[in-house]
């Protein structure tokens, strides 16, 4: 990808969403997103429009073994070799269409995020599906990689004055920290980082809840997306590692598995209270202010729409209260 983009596709403070929405018409969720998040809105995934939006169902088709099911099922057809062909469909891809038809239409957003299955969660699919765990991993990684490339050249066709962000989702990493994990932890490491290397552009790991988020940084994504939570401080270091490494972190300051107010007030301190933790714990103050974007916990497709409206606006306010700590903490350096 060779496109010359004036904007940087990494900016201090400024909100995004997960990826999921819980939308059935697809212009809708579009216009939402590029409404919500102007400087830069998440590509959305409908599962409720579709169970072939789902997270594997919408990527495991890059497999020729694969069969996807109208119910979002999979099935592998035996052992195969055949290269991975990724190929953007209307209806399993409604979402990410009428985001690039809607943004295409109008003023380009100076950077998009569109969001993938990682390697990792592919593999335990094709594993539950029958296929071995040395070769369910590795097809897992050739569909991974296939789609990071195929997504990179579309959204430098469609949208040539957007700088491209691209997360890989892996909600699986939350078998390698509960001690059930398919693969061992260096295998795992090899599996992600490679597909983080297939793109140029910037890429990032989503991690669910209790995911192992040590796994994903030795992977070297630029970004890491976690949940605001307490249990940050058990990896205050390797964050720390990460950001004085020029790396970024995804706030998942919005929560998404319980009710929110309207104001905005009280995840402000949950975020700001983590922050200081953090600190206290060998982070730079000035780096989590600077190399930080911020966005809902999660996917927000089971919520309702007014629900998920309202997440996301409540993510932009707290990326402007960000924002504005971190021009101060900028101008307090001297920059």
């Amino acid at each position: 990808m060779a496109a010359a983009l004036d904007a940087p596709p990494l900016v201090p403070a400024v909100a995004t969403a997960i990826g999921s929405l819980p939308h059935t018409d697809p212009r809708a969720a579009a216009d939402l997103v590029l409404e919500a998040h102007p400087r830069f809105p998440a590509a959305p995934q409908l599962p409720m429009r579709t169970p072939l939006e789902g997270i594997v169902a919408q990527w495991a088709r890059a497999l020729p073994e694969v069969t996807i099911e109208r119910d979002g099922s999979i099935a592998v057809g035996g052992v195969t070799n055949e290269p991975a062909v990724a190929t953007f469909d209307a209806e399993a891809h409604g979402g990410l269409l009428a985001f690039l038809d809607a943004a295409a239409s109008g003023p380009h957003p100076p950077r998009v995020k569109v969001q993938i299955a990682g390697p990792l969660t592919l593999g335990v699919a094709l594993l539950r599906s029958g296929l071995p765990v040395a070769h369910a991993f590795r097809r897992g990684g050739e569909a991974a990689r296939a789609w990071a490339i195929a997504t990179e050249d579309l959204i430098e066709e469609r949208l040539p004055e957007s700088a491209l962000v691209l997360f890989f989702d892996e909600p699986a990493l939350v078998a390698w920290r509960s001690g059930d994990a398919p693969l061992e932890h260096e295998a795992a490491v090899d599996v992600l980082s490679g597909a983080l290397a297939a793109p140029a552009c910037p890429t990032g790991v989503h991690v669910c809840g209790a995911g192992n988020r040590r796994l994903a940084l030795e992977a070297g994504p630029e970004v890491l997306g976690v949940e605001v939570g307490s249990d940050l401080v058990d990896d205050a270091e390797v964050l720390a590692r990460h950001l004085d490494a020029d790396g970024w972190i995804a706030w998942g300051a919005v929560p998404t598995d319980r009710p929110v107010g309207e104001s905005v007030d009280p995840l402000w301190r949950a975020l700001v209270g983590v922050w200081c933790e953090l600190t206290r714990h060998g982070c730079d103050p000035v780096r989590l202010r600077t190399q930080s974007i911020v966005t809902p916990a999660c996917g927000l497709a089971g919520h309702g729409p007014s629900q998920a409206e309202r997440t996301m606006r409540l993510a932009r306010e707290l990326a402007d209260r960000a924002h504005d700590q971190a021009i101060a903490a900028r101008l307090t350096l001297g920059a």
